[in-house]
């Protein structure tokens, strides 16, 4: 009989208890026995309570039915981010969880858009999203309640992360996942092989484990520090190094996506949960001080702030390996990428699949933590590219703008953007979170539009296209029409209780 895998992992968390849930979902006893080392003394880094549709995923092979996941966490729905000032101040366009509609003529509809648009027309792209019909009404149904393809999108969530946490935490000790109260005072490795193989405590308890899990946050505590692994930093490409964070008493509308308003030196996120709203300020610090940030972030809530902000520093970017020896780095031990994207928990989520596909019963191959490390190294890097468009597209005026505008891009974005500019098509890498709709939503909001379009979108008589748009639009404001309100449709089907 092959010996149990003992898979040790260090730190809780969204992050910490999203890998024990999933990893006691496919690495069931007697095959694996699975413990949790966290410490209530250490708090969890709560940047962003936003989500991409991925998550769906992640709860459904749980078992988390989306109600009770809604209602245990305070959540809302999200059905994308919209933005405010990034391109010049009064400028707005959204990034939605779905695309502008089916091929026209064999053709994706932004290549008719901008034919449009040359032609005189002014309305914007957004107009072709379903998930922006139903946002800009505050309105919301899940989409496999509208039974219309013209309305298809996707949909994801804003959550109280602490209380995700508790609900996984739920689901893995259930499935056998032990938790140790404790903190890592040392970590042992093996003298030939490099190898962790066990981690005392503070209070002298030795734990032994085959795999450990490195969910320990900015610290790295096994692969950053006792590895030695190093860290990649991105912060030439997106200098904002620093956040404030607070919540506010819900005020407002509740609001079916999330908003990320640009400021000076960075930009205000606002977040609504159904028992608060969640704010933070993301800046540069070489054009922020802290005291600035956060009056800026004071003065444009929503409700009364429900506290002080709460100060952190980041470098963006990632660990030059996310896999060392037996050591796996998950979320912010793997990596830092600014909540602009929501990609936090998304990151974890795939971070996770990759583990639970390439982990072996037995020893570790060094090819199977080269393939994971190459898949992850491409995933964060195409998430960065991504990243850098929003800032280095926008017009402001202002120093931390002027800096990104002038500032030497990764190749791959440069090649990315110059096959945009000539013939509005984006050039999609391996592993890429984000398909050509979304950096379409993008590109187009921050106003780079391309020298053409694909020639076929000219075959089609100007006033039929004219016809075929404005159709578009009244289908999907129909369709939103008959979604109910966000906040009646959380009434009737997923409201917390109350505390």
């Amino acid at each position: 009989m092959a010996q149990t895998q003992r898979i040790v992992i260090v730190g809780g968390g969204t992050a910490g208890w999203m890998a024990a849930a999933l990893l006691a979902r496919f690495r069931a006893a007697p095959h694996a026995d699975i413990t949790l080392i966290e410490s209530d003394v250490i708090g969890t880094i709560g940047v962003g309570e936003a989500t991409v549709p991925l998550i769906q995923q992640l709860n459904q092979v749980l078992g988390i039915h989306e109600p009770d996941f809604v209602a245990a966490t305070n959540g809302t729905f999200k059905l994308g981010i919209e933005f405010v000032d990034w391109h010049r101040v009064g400028n707005r366009h959204f990034h939605g969880f779905g695309d502008y509609g089916a091929d026209i003529a064999g053709v994706a509809p932004h290549h008719h858009w901008l034919r449009l648009r040359a032609a005189g027309l002014d309305t914007p792209i957004d107009a072709w999203s379903m998930p922006w019909a139903a946002a800009a009404r505050d309105r919301f149904a899940p989409p496999q309640a509208m039974q219309n393809a013209a309305a298809a999108f996707k949909h994801a969530y804003h959550f109280d992360a602490g209380l995700y946490a508790r609900l996984l935490r739920r689901h893995a000790e259930t499935n056998g996942v032990t938790r140790i109260e404790g903190r890592v005072a040392e970590v042992l490795r093996d003298g030939e092989t490099g190898e962790v193989t066990a981690l005392r405590l503070d209070d002298q308890r030795m734990i032994q484990g085959h795999v450990f899990v490195d969910c320990s946050g900015f610290v790295s505590l096994l692969l950053g520090k006792a590895l030695g692994v190093g860290f990649v930093d991105w912060s030439h490409w997106l200098p904002c190094d620093r956040a404030m964070a607070v919540g506010s008493a819900r005020g407002g509308r509740l609001t079916p996506f999330t908003r990320s308003t640009a400021r000076a030196a960075g930009w205000q996120w606002r977040i609504p949960l159904q028992h608060r709203s969640g704010n933070g300020m993301v800046y540069c610090s070489r054009h922020l001080s802290d005291d600035e940030a956060a009056t800026t972030l004071l003065g444009a809530l929503d409700g009364a702030p429900l506290g002080d902000p709460r100060p952190l520093r980041f470098t963006t970017g990632r660990r030059e390996r996310f896999w060392a020896h037996n050591v796996i780095a998950i979320g912010l031990a793997a990596g830092f990428m600014e909540p602009l994207e929501s990609t936090s928990i998304q990151l974890i989520q795939t971070g996770l699949a990759r583990l639970i596909e390439l982990l072996p019963s037995g020893g570790i191959d060094p090819a199977i933590a080269a393939e994971y490390n190459r898949q992850t190294t491409g995933e964060y890097e195409r998430i960065r590219d991504f990243l850098i468009a929003h800032y280095c597209l926008s017009a402001r005026d202002e120093p931390l703008w002027r800096e990104c505008r002038a500032m030497a891009l990764p190749d791959t974005l440069m090649h990315k953007l110059a096959t945009w500019d000539a013939c509005a098509r984006v050039p999609l890498y391996d592993l890429e979170s984000h398909q050509e709709p979304s950096w379409v939503a993008i590109l187009t909001g921050q106003r780079r539009l391309p020298r053409g379009w694909d020639a076929s979108a000219d075959q089609i008589p100007l006033a039929q296209l004219e016809a075929l748009f404005e159709q578009r639009q009244l289908a999907l404001a129909h369709a939103a029409e008959r979604m109910p309100p966000h906040d009646r449709f959380i009434e009737r089907t997923c409201m917390a209780q109350a505390a």
